[in-house]
Order: C-alpha cells, then structure tokens, then sequence
C-alpha cells in the first residue's frame, strides 16, 4: 500500500514529510518523493527503490528550507517502479505537485485529452493527469481547493490525493474519493493549536507550536 503525508505549519516541511514516510515504510512500497514549497516556487525529489535512496539524493542534492511539503511512498500500479513513475508529479510549469493513492480509471481519456491541449505527460501514471488538470482549473479559479473539487468530478476509480500549489504556499488540500468525496484543506495558523482529521494521521514529528489547522466539506459530482 502507498503512504502520504502532507505538511504545513512552522516547522521544516522536509523534515516532517521524510519522518513521516519512514513511519510508512511497514506498508511496503517501491519508491518515494516529496515536495516542499520555497522561495516562490516548489522543489522536488523522487527516487525508485527503498527510502534511503530518496534519503542519498537529498544528502547529495539538498532542497531549499520550505513550511509547506508532501511526501509519498509508492507501490506501482499504472507504470513499473521507476525515478519518473515516483510521486509527487508535477505539472508542465512546475508550480502543482499531487501525490496519489489508489486508482483513477478514465485515466487513458484524460491522458489523451491533455495531450490533444499541447500538455507533455512524461510518466506512465495515472497520477500525472490530476497534477495537469488542476493546474488548468487553477489557472481559471486562482483557489487550489475549489479546482480539486472541479477536478474531482472528472476523476472514476477510488482515490486520495494530495496536492500543494507555488501560488498558495501556505495550504495543502486533499481529496478522498470513496463515497461521498470529500475535500479537506490545511491552512497555516498563526493563533491557534492544530487540529487535524479523522481521516489523516498526525505529522510524523508534530510539536505544541504547530499551528495547522484542517477543515473540510463535501463535494458533489
């Protein structure tokens, strides 16, 4: 089973997210990535393999200091377990990065659909046409929670998604797609004590000064 984990408040994003995939490792799994937002834009790093590559690469090529990251550990589905086929997938500008558990079944259209619109998917996942497609609703609606619902409606299969976006660096949204789908949005607080859903775990190394908070409501197809 794949495992996500999404930050935002005060601390090192990078530090949260990557303590928080080896609290996952038990799931097994066949790569892992994060992303952090900094400095206006977002940083990536993925790796195929155990953790320890993911942990190499960021020795070797450290990503900038960032409050705001998500991270994943993969079990392939659509695509072998390869350095392009790891989450997080971004899309053509670099400014969406999503992580994905689960299956999005009208991938293939969604794919070829994009691709009819000049879009340039270099993975073999179905994940990569969630971080395209909300980056074109984005673009129309400028609120990265109001475009995962938008593009959730798109969206067959059951899934959980988790997305950060360089235009609105202090949230993380996510998205279950069960039945009801539901959209849950992580702001950074300045005033009050975290709070976090049900349905999400507490970060890996959570402290007494975080100050996240989630709130969530329904979305209909």
């Amino acid at each position: 089973m794949c495992g996500i984990v999404g930050y935002v408040g005060p601390q090192s994003a990078l530090n949260v997210v990557t303590a928080g995939l080896k609290r996952l490792e038990y799931r097994g799994y066949d790569s892992a990535g994060v992303a952090v937002l900094a400095d206006g834009g977002l940083a990536t790093a993925k790796r195929a393999g155990k953790l320890v590559n993911l942990e190499k690469e960021l020795a070797e090529r450290p990503l900038p200091t960032g409050t705001t990251g998500i991270g994943h550990t993969r079990w392939a589905t659509h695509g072998g377990p390869t350095d392009a086929n790891a989450h997080p997938h971004l899309d053509n500008a670099g400014r969406v990065a999503v992580v994905h558990n689960g299956i999005i079944e009208n991938f293939a259209a969604l794919r070829a659909e994009l691709a009819g619109r000049g879009h340039d998917l270099t993975s073999e996942t179905d994940t990569e046409v969630v971080a395209h497609l909300l980056a074109e609703e984005f673009s129309a609606c400028a609120d990265l929670a109001e475009a995962m619902r938008l593009v959730c409606r798109r969206l067959e299969g059951a899934f959980t998604l988790v997305a950060v976006h360089a235009d609105e660096p202090d949230v993380v949204v996510g998205a279950r797609r069960n039945s009801p789908l539901v959209v849950g949005v992580g702001r950074a607080r300045r005033s009050s004590p975290p709070t976090w859903p049900r349905s999400s775990p507490t970060p890996a190394t959570p402290s007494n000064s975080a100050r996240t908070r989630w709130s969530s409501c329904a979305a209909t197809r």
